[in-house]
């Protein structure tokens, strides 16, 4: 590695009142220089003074192989500092220049990462993971079989869950609230959806169904949702608890629960 620039190179830029960090001065440097004191920045953790190298690296040498390089480190460095909205935009801005280039998934990639990791508990917005689901499914679909499609897989059915367990949320405020109707559109999403269906939010959504179609005098659609809950899951404790609301209203379930009765799932209706 090259030596690192002397503390001399720095100026401190200031508002009225508020004393910001060290910026790099403009100084024509070798671009060997800037990039390895910007690794060597990387390597000591150092996230906000790499950029400034890395930065320096795409000013004074846009047109080079190291620029390039450069713009990926940011990226990384961006994200490790979780500034995610400028680690995303250092992504699109290597996608613009080279969409070709084979760190190009790599781009994609953490585009979908930093969105990923924004993903909020399902009480708030879920902008976030939206966002993560659209990046992720677009690594899937453009790099199929590189360890970064492998990941975005895994984290597609993450994602599914969190935006299925958003709906439920939706849905059993809705029922709390003796919205009935609000309260099946918010369940029957999360059954109609084929990528919700594979969460583990499906069992319940079921049983929410049966509980409040027992409550409007909806005997038959009770029955029917009851019986797709306990032809595919009834070792679940949802189905369980179908079960015995369907017997208490006088009904006959084709399908007898083999797991374990939880009485609270009956009584609570989760927040």
């Amino acid at each position: 590695m090259l030596a690192v620039a002397a503390v001399s190179v720095l100026s401190i830029t200031a508002c009225s009142n508020t004393r910001q960090r060290p910026r790099l001065a403009y100084e024509e440097r070798p671009v060997e220089q800037l990039y390895n004191t910007g690794y060597q920045r990387l390597e000591s953790r150092r996230w906000a003074d790499a950029v400034d190298y890395f930065q320096e690296v795409e000013r004074q040498h846009p047109y080079s192989e190291w620029s390039r390089r450069a713009i990926l480190m940011q990226i990384y460095a961006y994200y490790q500092n979780n500034n995610y909205i400028e680690a995303i935009a250092a992504a699109d801005r290597f996608i613009a220049l080279f969409p070709g280039n084979p760190s190009a998934p790599y781009a994609f990639y953490m585009k979908a990462i930093c969105n990923f990791e924004q993903i909020t508990d399902v009480g708030r917005d879920q902008g976030y993971a939206q966002a993560a689901l659209d990046g992720l499914r677009d690594v899937a679909r453009r790099y199929p079989g590189t360890p970064y499609a492998i990941d975005a897989t895994v984290k597609i059915d993450m994602v599914n869950d969190q935006l299925a367990g958003k709906e439920m949320a939706i849905g059993r405020y809705y029922q709390r609230a003796n919205q009935p109707l609000a309260a099946i559109n918010r369940y029957k999403a999360v059954i109609d959806n084929e990528a919700y269906q594979r969460t583990s939010h499906t069992p319940e959504a079921l049983y929410r169904l049966v509980e409040v179609y027992t409550q409007l005098g909806l005997k038959d659609e009770a029955n029917r949702n009851g019986s797709v809950l306990g032809y595919n899951y009834p070792g679940s404790p949802w189905y369980t608890e179908a079960y015995d609301l369907l017997t208490r209203e006088g009904e006959t379930p084709d399908v007898q629960p083999t797991g374990q009765r939880e009485s609270w799932l009956r009584r609570i209706i989760p927040g």
